[in-house]
């Protein structure tokens, strides 16, 4: 194995206070001892440990810029790897929202050898296993680390499956493929005997690699913690990722190595296409327009090296499509398994597909193998019953579930949302999709729905597919499976609800905020808000507005962002268009945009209050100000009262 059998950390420990000026100290060299009860920062996110911006870089140039967004603004560039810190601990929740390895490997290339902290999110977590970042829940590590102990290597594959401690122990998921392939490593199958399976558990059987060389296919079972490769049936990137995937797929197998199966491989140009609207000028003058530029171009050179479809800029400007709303326009099916870098790859779970994110190194071994590896997550049940009540999303749906406590508190980290009954049976495709999409805001592996007759008839009409077809293809749980827990909601029971600033899981309902959260800015955008189903919700407010001689408020801001050209014809073939432009909304092409701080309707400082459509609010995700997450109702309605305000202030007997 690449690593020895044991570690020992020789340089300093950055223990991430909530004090801010415990946490300035350690940087100008005080250094702090071990003590259990002090407060450390909870939920830090990859959008603060590589902000937006610095994922314009995909070199060890990262490791200058590791936490430089993390809130209290005490990183500066260079700031952890000039500190000599092998160690960093922080508390619950490390690595949540997006899926950017950028985070993990800014980390590693600023000398950091060790990431320990309460609870470490799935995708972080195996990113940080691929590039050989070590890390550990075990806080009775740092008394032993202090006094200068070799810590074994056990201590950091305890729990883990067969195949995720052979990576570690290999120092990394290359080093470990070139051993398995070289026949030195070979992972066991699992032997799980036949059982009563979930929908998610049934496709990773049926996709299990037996035998890389002689790609056969399946195992009679399979059960949580079982980890194997799976083969993959669709695998996509966007131009964050795919330059640094391209490199390390270039480091790992070869100059000349080719993608297999291009024909399954998609890349996206759709985060990045607006992002000269908005770049300051400080920004500006450090060259990072260039490089995130360039960011584009060499995705480009990639896809047509290998014969790859390219999703680009559309001609009449913005992006073909967010690679999201695209996979289930143009690419997933029922019962596939779907691999994207971007967490939120896990909405096309609506039509009823395993569909996950993940990191770069993954993606790039996944070109090369099809395969991904997989511990095959618990699953979580969730029965909706009844229907929503006028005014009533699938946002707020999913923001009550959030607010929880089986996420508050990180119970749902790497599980499955198995979303049932016929209260999700009743919602449209785009409002399952919501469901699905945000599963992942609380650390979840990926969302899933059985496809119902919505599902059948939107692959028959958009995709031309029969309904035998697709039929064939729906793959239905067990009645009897094992699942953690299940959870029944009525769905006529939810409020309209909000997400207060700062993480997700903050859903409280409306009535609780108060009435005067006065807004700057109102964004209907993203791969959550930016559907058919939510131009359908927009101009329904909009155009009562209207009616009773209501446009945007004074000072207010408001924007609507199409997710894909096809959403956009949607809307304008329904006269939504013109109803935004009456209404004083700036309308924006299909892209990412200010959903990850790089288009119109992001905040410009922190004294900006938002109430938007996307899926997570996490500090500095969506620039510096405040973010109330919210129905596409309810950010409407918001737009024309200039407060963040229900849809009935506006729709109330209309």
């Amino acid at each position: 194995m690449a690593r020895p059998d044991r570690i020992r950390f020789s340089g300093r420990i950055l223990y991430l206070t909530e004090d801010l000026d415990l946490l300035k100290g350690q940087l100008a060299g005080q250094d702090l001892p071990f003590d259990a009860g002090r407060a450390l920062v909870d939920n830090i996110s990859t959008d603060e440990i590589t902000p937006g911006w610095v994922c314009f870089y995909y070199d060890e140039t990262l490791g200058e810029f590791s936490l430089v967004g993390l809130r209290g603004g005490a990183f500066e560039r260079g700031s952890l790897k000039s500190g000599g810190f092998d160690v960093v601990v922080s508390g619950k929740s490390k690595g949540c929202g997006s899926s950017r390895e950028t985070a993990p490997y800014s980390e590693l290339t600023a000398g950091v050898k060790l990431v320990i902290a309460e609870s470490i999110e799935k995708i972080y977590g195996q990113n940080a296993q691929n590039i050989g970042l070590l890390t550990s829940t075990d806080f009775g590590l740092l008394p032993r680390i202090e006094a200068g102990e070799e810590i074994p290597i056990e201590e950091f594959t305890r729990g883990l499956d067969p195949i995720s401690a052979d990576v570690v122990r290999a120092g990394g998921l290359f080093a470990y493929n070139r051993m398995r392939m070289a026949g030195e490593i070979r992972p066991r199958l699992p032997e799980t005997q036949p059982r009563p399976m979930t929908m998610v558990e049934k496709i990773i059987a049926a996709h299990a690699v037996v035998d890389a060389k002689a790609g056969t296919l399946g195992v009679p079972a399979v059960a949580p913690g079982d980890a194997l490769f799976v083969r993959t049936d669709v695998r996509f990137s966007h131009e964050y990722v795919t330059p640094m995937a391209d490199s390390l797929f270039r480091q790992g197998f070869g100059e000349s190595a080719a993608v297999s199966e291009p024909a399954s491989v998609f890349t996206f140009r759709d985060h990045l296409t607006f992002l000269g609207d908005v770049m300051d000028e400080k920004k500006r003058a450090m060259g990072l327009l260039g490089h995130a530029d360039g960011l584009a171009v060499t995705q480009e050179k990639f896809s047509q090296r290998h014969g790859l479809k390219l999703y680009g800029e559309a001609p009449s400007g913005g992006s073909e499509a967010i690679c999201h709303n695209a996979v289930i326009e143009d690419l997933a099916l029922p019962g596939q398994i779907v691999t994207g870098t971007d967490s939120h790859t896990c909405m096309a779970g609506a039509l009823g597909c395993f569909a996950f994110g993940v990191g770069s190194t993954d993606m790039a071994n996944a070109w090369f193998t099809r395969d991904v590896r997989v511990r095959v997550p618990e699953s979580v049940r969730f029965v909706l019953t009844g229907r929503l009540r006028p005014g009533v999303a699938a946002k707020d749906v999913m923001l009550f579930i959030l607010s929880q406590p089986f996420f508050r508190t990180s119970k749902g980290i790497g599980k499955v949302l198995e979303f049932a009954g016929e209260g999700v049976a009743s919602l449209p495709l785009d409002e399952q999709a919501t469901l699905t999409n945000m599963a992942v805001e609380a650390g979840g592996f990926t969302g899933i729905i059985e496809p119902s007759d919505v599902v059948v008839e939107y692959l028959r009409t958009m995709r031309g597919l029969s309904e035998d077809a697709v039929r064939a293809r729906i793959v239905r749980s067990d009645p009897d499976a094992e699942y953690l827990e299940t959870f029944e909601y009525d769905l006529g029971a939810i409020p309209v609800m909000v997400a207060t600033p700062g993480d997700p899981r903050n859903g409280v309902p409306l009535t609780e905020i108060g009435a005067d959260v006065k807004i700057d800015i109102a964004y209907g955008g993203s791969c959550t808000g930016g559907k058919k189903a939510d131009m359908d919700m927009y101009a329904e407010v909009f155009r009562e507005g209207l009616a009773r001689g209501l446009r945007v408020a004074e000072g207010v801001r408001c924007y609507i962002q199409f997710g894909s050209q096809h959403i956009r014809r949607y809307a304008e073939e329904r006269g939504y268009v013109e109803i935004f432009e009456q209404a004083g909304v700036s309308l924006i092409q299909p892209s990412c945009g200010a959903c990850i701080n790089a288009g119109p309707g992001a905040s410009a400082g922190p004294s900006d209050v938002s109430v938007s459509a996307i899926n997570r609010n996490f500090p500095g995700r969506s620039g510096p100000g405040q973010v109330y997450l919210a129905s596409p109702l309810t950010v409407a309605a918001s737009a024309l009262a200039g407060r963040v305000v229900g849809p009935d202030e506006i729709l109330a007997g209309a």
